[in-house]
């Protein structure tokens, strides 16, 4: 399962044992893998502002967790082609996603755990805000150029009444530069091609004999073409529209279809020239959004522990993964025991849920008597 399970305990000799009971009953009943959790000693400062951390490494969480998820979103999008080769590229510091968070090692490099926590909590802010900026700017360019690449392939597609003639129709098949004669496109379903061949020169007077040719033909009806008077246009429009045959809007422009050519190469080519650019940029922030994220777990779990736990700091965190979802029901039920000693109250209630106890407002599903996290992998599938 691409699901984890972040949690702390004390780190006393009581609950240290709590943790020991805990991985012998997960590993004997195949409930989960378990991993100890480094999280490094950070200064702590006054528990006032580790509340006020708390609310923003909160809201930090959600963030980040949304950030990634885009830009995973964003490479399935730019990968079109190659969808079943996403996976491959969403990479943490050059491994799977799993192998990261079950090796997570503190970055102190980019993350110094001797500064103020304020300080590495802002530091991380403002990485994942200059990732979503980025991201913004370099998505909308790119994906302007799609929908307008998009759009002028579209109208190479459909049937003859919607789709673009241009690439169709060449200067060959028109009478131009004439002051008296034009040639018109003219629509003419499949049954009625014989009726087309012996009607189309009464249709109206004026019209060259022998001056049709069938260009192209889809599913439904065949385009043809008919030279005749410019002045019998009118009539000849109204006379082909009572025997179904539609003539076609099209003015032949050569000057035009050459720009809608040329504006169709220059896409293909912005975007095959923007695509690897793009891509290397999404797998290197991807990877810095999500090693942020992780770092963010910790620093929850770090922080929430010492507000649970008190001073001086001493907790273990152990990072579980269970082996199926089918499991995590038993799973819970075997931590809310083992751990139940550390809120006997809250504990009673998560186990019993028929249980009511006066002023504790408990959402049985939310509240454990343990720090929890959960790091979900799958919304990046």
């Amino acid at each position: 399962m691409s699901e984890f399970w972040l949690i702390s305990a004390p780190g006393d000799k009581e609950n240290l044992q709590a943790l020991e009971r805990m991985n012998t009953v997960t590993s004997k009943s195949n409930l989960s893998y378990n991993t100890k959790f480094a999280i490094p000693d950070f200064k702590v400062g006054t528990l006032d502002s580790l509340v006020g951390l708390s609310d923003e490494l909160g809201k930090l969480d959600t963030f980040a967790e949304s950030l990634i998820k885009r830009m995973a979103q964003s490479v399935a999008e730019v990968m079109e082609d190659s969808k079943g080769k996403v996976q491959e590229n969403l990479l943490a510091n050059g491994v799977d996603l799993t192998s990261f968070v079950t090796h997570f090692e503190w970055d102190m490099a980019k993350y110094p755990a001797k500064q103020p926590l304020v300080g590495v909590v802002d530091t991380l802010r403002k990485q994942l805000a200059q990732i979503e900026t980025d991201l913004k700017t370099r998505t909308a360019a790119y994906n302007t150029l799609k929908t307008n690449l998009e759009n002028l392939q579209k109208k190479s597609k459909g049937n003859l009444f919607t789709r673009t003639l241009s690439d169709i129709v060449s200067k060959e098949d028109f009478v131009l530069d004439s002051e008296y004669l034009v040639t018109l496109l003219v629509i003419v379903p499949k049954p009625h091609y014989t009726q087309w061949q012996k009607t189309y020169e009464s249709l109206s007077d004026m019209v060259v004999p022998r001056s049709t040719k069938l260009i192209t033909e889809d599913s439904e009806g065949g385009l043809f073409t008919v030279t005749l008077f410019r002045k019998v246009i009118d009539d000849f429009k109204t006379k082909a529209k009572e025997n179904k045959f539609m003539v076609r809007e099209f003015y032949y422009d050569e000057k035009e279809i050459k720009r809608e050519r040329e504006e169709l190469t220059r896409l293909l080519s912005d975007k095959k020239q923007q695509y690897g650019p793009l891509l290397r940029w999404l797998k290197v922030n991807f990877s810095e959004a999500f090693i942020a994220w992780i770092h963010i777990k910790a620093l929850r779990v770090f922080v929430e522990s010492v507000l649970r736990y008190g001073l001086p700091v001493n907790f273990q965190a152990v990072l579980l993964q269970p082996h199926k979802k089918s499991s995590t029901k038993r799973l819970r039920e075997v931590l809310n025991s083992v751990f139940r000693h550390l809120d006997e109250v809250a504990a009673a209630s998560i186990l019993d849920a028929s249980v009511e106890i006066p002023g504790l407002q408990l959402n049985n599903q939310d509240y454990f008597p343990y720090v929890y996290f959960h790091i979900d992998l799958s919304l990046l599938d």
